[in-house]
């Protein structure tokens, strides 16, 4: 990628992306995400400052290629078959601009965060195309892991946070960043007005906030430190030299970056739930970051796993038991619905399963099995054999019988939809 910004706030990228077809079909179109789309002024009417996008061209393999987008669903269709093991190099080039109240790819007092800027090539399985339509609730993208190379242009006076290892604070306006093996890439050019920095190991964390209350990221700074060691010393090591903390903007991971500040439209409560949901975010560097799953068919897979190895990382600082009665008392009264469900399948309250439900009933695996001890020694197996690997969940449960030497799938019956 080639990206560039200039002093009003319109974006250029230009971006080359090669794709394998490693299935065993032959290809007549790539389907990519491109949710940028989403925020324009025809789909999102009631944003007053909506995103512009203006595709200047698409080429296959060095020729003009005809597209098509609708909402987020980026379609190109092939003149030539892709068979298995061949190569294609797709060319994208536009200009765009950020909204102002997006989701995740947003503008605010002069702040840019691109989160999935870039078409984000779809996966393919059961002899198609995995693209779901994009909802406004949820991580709705999927990808598989991939390298990134961007070369960027922006103007003086940004600190850049991104999913490189070697951001610096004060950033050059003029650089380049590799990443590799990754699952998607973010970069947020901020105003920065203070910045905590710590060393846990050989990981850089920064702390990245835009007022001025440098205590608070101290403080934070000093509890991502002692979860990333946990983390690193009870599931297995953070994949990059450097995590970034961003305090602003929806509670959310990326990887080598976090953003944390609000649920939606609520700013959390207080400093403690602010922590808290750096935690969680951190806790995703695992489940998603590295060990890969379909947010939109199984997000409880990193949702309900991310939940539970944060609160494994508080009660054992704390050195609380586990609370089993009053997790189990707080999914009592929701309807018998399993966790595992696609994110379209369930009402209003979907996040009582992914989160709520499929939380407490990883804990109820180890209440007769180990407790605290067992869970850990459990995620650090769990971590050794399947990162970056993708796991879904009849292999989360194949695995789970083989690690407690089940003879059934009765334990899962009440929680999983088989």
């Amino acid at each position: 990628m080639n990206l560039t910004l200039n002093k009003e706030g319109m974006f250029h990228l230009d971006s080359s992306v090669t794709i394998k077809n490693t299935s065993g079909d032959s290809w007549e179109n790539l389907v990519f995400y491109f949710i940028p789309n989403m925020f324009t002024k025809d789909i999102a009417p009631h944003l007053d400052h909506p995103a512009i996008i203006q595709f200047n061209e698409v080429t296959v393999n060095g020729e003009t290629s005809s597209f098509e987008l609708n909402k987020d669903t980026l379609n190109i269709p092939l003149r030539e078959k892709l068979l298995k093991n061949q190569d294609v190099t797709i060319k994208f080039d536009y200009h765009f601009t950020l909204p102002e109240k997006g989701l995740r790819f947003n503008q605010n007092n002069g702040n840019y965060y691109l989160a999935q800027f870039y078409p984000m090539v779809a996966t393919y399985r059961n002899h198609k195309w995995n693209k779901k339509d994009h909802r406004f609730k949820g991580e709705t993208y999927h990808t598989g892991f991939s390298d990134f190379k961007v070369n960027y242009d922006i103007p003086k006076g940004y600190t850049m946070a991104s999913t490189s290892e070697s951001d610096q604070y004060p950033s050059e306006n003029q650089g380049t960043l590799e990443v590799r093996n990754t699952k998607e890439i973010f970069i947020a050019l901020l105003k920065t007005k203070s910045i905590a920095e710590t060393d846990q190991g050989d990981v850089n964390i920064r702390v990245l906030g835009l007022d001025e209350n440098h205590a608070l990221y101290e403080d934070i700074s000093k509890e991502a430190a002692a979860a990333l060691h946990y983390f690193q010393e009870n599931i297995g090591p953070y994949p990059y030299k450097q995590l970034d903390i961003i305090i602003d903007q929806l509670g959310m991971e990326y990887p080598g970056v976090v953003t944390s500040h609000s649920l939606y439209d609520t700013p959390v409560q207080d400093d403690e739930a602010l922590k808290r949901m750096v935690i969680h975010e951190i806790a995703h560097q695992w489940f998603y970051g590295v060990i890969s799953n379909d947010s939109y068919h199984e997000a409880w897979l990193d949702e309900g796993l991310a939940d539970f190895a944060t609160t494994l990382y508080l009660y054992s600082k704390e050195g609380k038991d586990i609370p089993y009665k009053a997790m189990y008392q707080q999914v009592k009264n929701l309807e018998p619905l399993p966790v595992n469900l696609p994110l379209d399948q369930y009402e209003a309250n979907s996040s009582s399963y992914i989160y709520g439900k499929s939380h407490a009933m990883l804990w109820k695996l180890f209440e007769k099995r180990g407790g605290k001890k067992e869970a850990e020694k459990f995620l650090k197996s769990y971590y050794r054999m399947y990162n970056y690997k993708e796991v879904n969940t009849q292999e989360f449960v194949r695995f789970t019988q083989h690690y407690f030497n089940l003879k059934d799938q009765n334990t899962f019956k009440e929680w999983l939809k088989l």
